[in-house]
C-alpha cells in the first residue's frame, strides 16, 4: 500500500468509526489526521495549528508511517487527540496538553475574552485563576495584557506542573506563576487579601451522578477532579461566591464559567449575596448562559 493509499484508508477509518466531540469543533477527521501526521513526523501540533499552518506535512518513512498508523488507531479508539499530540489551541495560544489536566475547550474562550476585557477596562494589575488546570485562562490573560501579574492555583500537583511548563514555553513564567492548593487557600499569604483586581475560574461543574454518563473520551481519559462538581455540580461555584470577596478589592471582578442551566441560579445567588454590586450573565452562540461576572461592591454600595 502506498503512502497515499494509507492516508485515504486512515481518513476513511476516522470518518466511519469516530465522531468529533461537540466541544472540539476544530477536530474534523481531516484536521485530526493532519495533526497526527505532524506528530508522527516529530512536530506535534493541535488540530487548529495543523489546519492553519499553511505547509504540507513532511513525507514519512516506514517507521513514521507505522507511528501514524498507531496514532490513528488510538484516536479511533477514543483517546483524545490532545493526549496523542500533547497540544491544544486556546484563544490563539498553542499549549501543552495531556492527561494531567482538563483539555481546554473552545467554550471557555467566552470566559477568557470577557476576563481580558474586564482586566483592560479596569486597569487590572493582579489577577488570580483558580482551578487553573493547564493554565490556559491564566496564560491567556498574561499574554493579552502587558504588565498584568497572574497567579494560578490547582489542587492537582500534576496540573500545576503542566501549567508551569506552558508558562515557560510561552515565555510568560515571570508574570504567570502557579501554586498547588485547594481553591483560594494558596492566596491566604500576605499580599492577596483585598488586593486582587480580577479572579477567574473554570471550575468542575458536572454533577457527580452524571459523570459516568459522560462520553468515554472524557470520563475515561481526563481527570475526574477537573469536572466532578459534587452532588449538584455547584460545590466549587458555591464556595467561590462566598470566599472570593475576601481577596477582591472593592470594584474588583469575579468571572467564572458555568454549566448549561446553571447560570441564572448562580447569578441569583450573587445578587442575593451582600458583597456583589453588579452581576452580568454571558450567553454563548446558542443563547445559553455559560459565564457569570460579578463586581465586588464598594463600602457605600454594600451598605445601601
Amino acid at each position: 500500500m502506498t503512502s497515499h493509499d494509507a492516508h485515504a484508508a486512515w481518513l476513511q477509518r476516522l470518518r466511519r468509526d469516530w465522531r468529533p466531540m461537540p466541544d472540539k469543533p476544530a477536530e474534523t477527521p481531516e484536521n485530526t489526521l493532519l495533526a497526527l501526521h505532524w506528530t508522527a513526523a516529530g512536530a506535534p501540533c493541535s488540530a487548529v495549528a495543523a489546519a492553519t499552518r499553511g505547509d504540507a506535512p513532511p513525507k514519512l518513512d516506514d517507521a513514521g508511517l507505522q507511528r501514524l498508523s498507531e496514532l490513528v488507531e488510538r484516536r479511533a479508539g477514543g483517546v483524545p487527540l490532545a493526549h496523542l499530540t500533547g497540544r491544544e489551541r486556546f484563544l490563539g495560544l498553542e499549549l501543552l496538553a495531556g492527561p494531567q489536566a482538563l483539555i481546554p475547550r473552545v467554550e471557555t474562550e467566552l470566559l477568557a475574552q470577557a476576563a481580558i476585557a474586564l482586566a483592560q477596562e479596569s486597569g487590572a494589575r493582579l489577577a488570580v485563576d483558580v482551578c487553573t488546570g493547564c493554565g490556559n485562562l491564566a496564560l491567556a490573560l498574561a499574554h493579552a495584557i502587558d504588565g498584568l501579574q497572574v497567579h494560578g492555583a490547582d489542587l492537582s500537583a500534576d496540573s500545576v506542573e503542566l501549567a508551569r511548563r506552558n508558562a515557560a514555553m510561552l515565555g510568560l513564567a515571570a508574570r504567570a506563576r502557579f501554586h498547588e492548593g485547594d481553591l483560594l487557600a494558596p492566596f491566604d499569604a500576605d499580599g492577596f487579601a483585598g488586593r486582587v483586581d480580577l479572579l477567574v475560574c473554570n471550575p468542575p461543574y458536572i454533577s457527580s451522578g452524571k459523570v459516568e454518563a459522560m462520553a468515554a473520551e472524557i470520563s475515561a481519559h481526563e481527570p475526574r477532579l477537573a469536572f466532578d462538581g459534587g452532588p449538584l455540580g455547584v460545590s466549587i461555584l458555591t464556595r467561590l461566591i462566598h470566599e472570593a470577596p475576601r481577596y477582591l478589592r472593592a470594584g474588583g471582578w469575579l468571572a467564572f464559567e458555568v454549566g448549561a442551566g446553571q447560570g441564572s441560579a448562580m447569578a441569583r445567588r450573587l445578587r442575593n449575596h451582600g458583597a456583589w454590586a453588579e452581576v452580568r450573565e454571558l450567553e454563548d452562540g446558542h443563547g445559553l448562559v455559560r459565564a457569570v461576572l460579578a463586581r465586588r461592591g464598594t463600602q457605600t454600595e454594600t451598605m445601601e
